[in-house]
């Protein structure tokens, strides 16, 4: 279980990084957008700590996605005129203090749903309009291994502190933009901010499955048991990947 919780979403992260340099950064995005690193930690908590407790975990992260939405908003618009260190900052704390607006308000699931339907939808339409052109530079062969590096830290974090973090701080780690802070810093090295925000983009349109994911196991794992609920939510988050991919994605 170690060594699964250790190598699973660094092997993921390695693959969708790949995909990235071969298709660029609107198709890392998507990919990035799919419930890669909430997955493997939702379920490792719900061995760890149990259905229920898991199922408010999801709950928690289903309501924060929107903080998630507003860390890939903000960066992106930060990156039309700054750097990344200063476009991450700003990020995190747009994230910070939206994921706590929405921890305060403690919406149903229902509702969560829906607000973040609603979210991604002006999300996808608030994101800059800039064109991608690779400028074709060298990548350092430090990318892949710090990406793997900080996505892997972070199933680990969470994990193996969840019976002190409880289900809220859990689910906010869980929804955490570490897919986005890193994929987007990277690619924002790489190909500038142009880079970044097309990443970004993309990975607005990815997070229709991992909303769908979410809500399947907060209604799920306590109604039909672990495996079962977790194969549902998979089974849906792919449905609606599939179906974000089929429109233009």
């Amino acid at each position: 279980m170690l060594l699964l919780k250790l190598f699973l979403v660094p092997a993921l992260v390695a693959l969708i990084t790949l995909a990235g340099r071969r298709w660029g950064p609107s198709m890392a995005g998507w990919l990035s957008g799919f419930p890669v690193v909430a997955g493997p930690t939702l379920f490792f908590i719900a061995l760890d700590q149990g259905a229920a407790f898991a199922a408010q975990a999801a709950h928690v992260t289903l309501m924060a996605v929107l903080a998630n939405v507003a860390f890939g908003v903000t960066y992106a618009w930060m990156a039309t005129r700054h750097r990344w260190p200063l476009c991450a900052a700003a990020g995190v704390l747009a994230f910070a203090l939206v994921g706590w607006a929405l921890v305060t308000l403690r919406p149903s699931a229902w509702v969560a749903l829906a607000m973040a339907l609603a979210g991604l939808q002006l999300a996808a339409r608030a994101m800059p309009r800039v064109a991608f052109v690779n400028p074709g530079g060298v990548v350092s062969r430090w990318e892949l291994p710090v990406r793997c590096a900080a996505a892997g830290l972070l199933v680990a974090t969470v994990t193996w502190s969840a019976a002190e973090l409880g289900p809220v701080g859990s689910g906010m780690l869980t929804i955490f933009p570490v897919m986005g802070m890193v994929l987007g810093v990277f690619s924002h090295i790489a190909w500038g901010g142009q880079g970044a925000i097309h990443l970004l983009t993309g990975m607005v349109k990815g997070l229709y499955a991992f909303v769908v994911f979410c809500f399947v196991l907060a209604l799920a794992l306590t109604a039909m048991g672990t495996l079962a609920a977790f194969g549902l939510a998979l089974m849906a988050a792919l449905v609606v990947q599939w179906l974000t991919y089929q429109r233009g994605a």
